[in-house]
């Protein structure tokens, strides 16, 4: 979750402001060695693979910002999170994958770092390959299971993170619906908010406001790397070569990467991603079950989905998209997914056609039409119509954003199915985006997709 700081330290370099610049930052990174006597590895694909490791480093805040941002609690050395960032070929696009620390996993034969034992293959949780061989096992058990050759390793703490937001000024996020989680004490309502880098942390660490846990966590630490990207390509900072010196000291202040990715890298990198921007990057987790497996000595885990994260994955290996970046129009973002809304369409004014056209442009944008759409009885309708069922509400609220004008009303006993009785006024259908929304094959979205509006 912390990785977000990790990810702009590749962003950020876009500026190309000069070897000696980059050179001191370069000394500011521990160094690892996490390729060390690594054999029978994938074939590498084109484009570069960045294994991002976010690790738990609260043993080096101080009391009152524990206090302040509800970080109690010994640290564990352990992984909160692992993403996969492929940077495309043509240095034009960067493609992150979210890997649950929870996934279930086989890790292969290794010496265990802490005891000196000699363990065969044993299935575990992913996040416990670090806790038992630190960055060298994690890259091999990542390559393992995705098949995906890694370049690069790049581990980040929480220590700098609150710093570096507030060296940026400040990031913006939006929420469609209140945020309040008594365990990071983070209290956000319903718009338009600019955290500082204590908000930031608590956001990108809260997992209990809804009942999707640690996924609903990803997902927001995907939003907050988009709206990371906005923010840093949009203020000047690639262009300053103070602020940016001044951004990365602060990045790299605990950040831990591998022996080859240098000065020279970063300098390369850095020139050919000066046009980077929100749109340039996409976001995703890795496919999943619908139910995860408690396995005996282990526990509850989630298992991929073996057909669709083998295809994900040979996407980052073949080096292709995985969303569309076509330009699009700005969505409003709504509390329920219109992918999860299921809606009749009535044409209520008797001129032919319109009942097709509505059902058309509410799928287009993502409704679960009926495709079947019918005439209303009566008098015809000057205003379009929402009929719901009060249990769904949220649904309506979300449908009627997409309607601009239209009357919701309340029909009891109605159903999940919500009905449009299209009206004399419909004119158009105003896309709309949940924040959580799942699009596409991978359910990947592109940053721009994800910030506010």
């Amino acid at each position: 979750m912390r990785v977000a700081t990790a990810f702009s330290v590749t962003v950020l370099t876009a500026a190309g402001i000069g070897h000696g610049v980059v050179s001191s930052l370069d000394t500011g990174i521990d160094r690892v060695d996490a390729f060390k006597d690594m054999k029978n590895r994938p074939q590498g694909g084109n484009g570069m693979n960045v294994l991002l490791v976010g690790t738990d480093g609260r043993d080096k805040i101080t009391k009152a910002e524990k206090k302040k941002y509800r970080l109690g609690g010994a640290p564990c050395h352990c992984t909160d999170t692992i993403m996969i960032v492929h940077i495309s070929e043509d240095r034009d696009r960067a493609s992150v994958v979210s890997l649950p620390r929870d996934s279930y996993a086989l890790m292969p034969p290794h010496t265990d770092q802490n005891s000196g034992d000699r363990h065969k293959a044993h299935p575990v949780k992913m996040n416990a390959a670090y806790a038992e061989g630190g960055p060298n096992l994690t890259v091999r058990t990542v390559e393992d299971m995705t098949k995906v050759k890694i370049d690069h390793y790049m581990e980040v703490d929480f220590t700098s993170f609150m710093k570096t937001v507030d060296v940026l000024g400040g990031v913006e996020i939006c929420t469609a619906r209140p945020l309040k989680d008594s365990y990071t004490g983070l209290n956000l309502a319903v718009g338009t908010h600019k955290l500082s880098g204590g908000q930031a942390l608590q956001y990108v660490r809260t997992r209990h406001v809804d009942g999707s846990s640690d996924l609903g966590r990803m997902q927001r630490q995907q939003r907050f790397l988009a709206a990371l990207i906005a923010k840093a390509t949009s203020s000047g900072v690639l262009l300053n070569p103070l602020k940016f010196r001044d951004v990365s000291r602060t990045l790299l202040g605990s950040v831990r990467a591998d022996k080859g990715f240098g000065t020279n890298e970063m300098l390369a990198l850095g020139r050919a991603m000066r046009g980077f921007s929100p749109s340039s990057s996409e976001f995703t987790t890795v496919p999943l079950r619908s139910k995860g497996v408690n396995v005996p000595g282990i526990g509850s885990t989630l298992r991929w989905d073996p057909r669709k994260s083998r295809k994900l994955f040979k996407a980052l290996r073949d080096d292709r998209p995985l969303a569309a970046h076509n330009p699009r129009r700005k969505a409003a973002v709504v509390g329920v997914s219109p992918q999860q809304i299921r809606v009749q369409v009535d044409n209520a004014t008797g001129k032919t056609g319109l009942g097709r056209r509505v059902d058309s442009a509410l799928r287009s944008t993502g409704f679960r039409t009926t495709r079947v759409p019918g005439n209303a009885p009566g008098k015809p309708l000057a205003r379009t119509v929402v009929a719901y069922d009060p249990r769904w509400d949220r649904s309506a609220k979300s449908l009627a954003a997409a309607l601009p004008g239209c009357q919701l009303r309340a029909v009891k006993g109605q159903g999940a199915t919500l009905k449009v009785l299209a009206g004399q006024d419909f004119k158009r259908i105003r896309p709309v985006r949940a924040e959580d929304a799942y699009q596409g094959e991978f359910g990947a979205l592109t940053g721009d997709q994800v910030v506010c509006p």
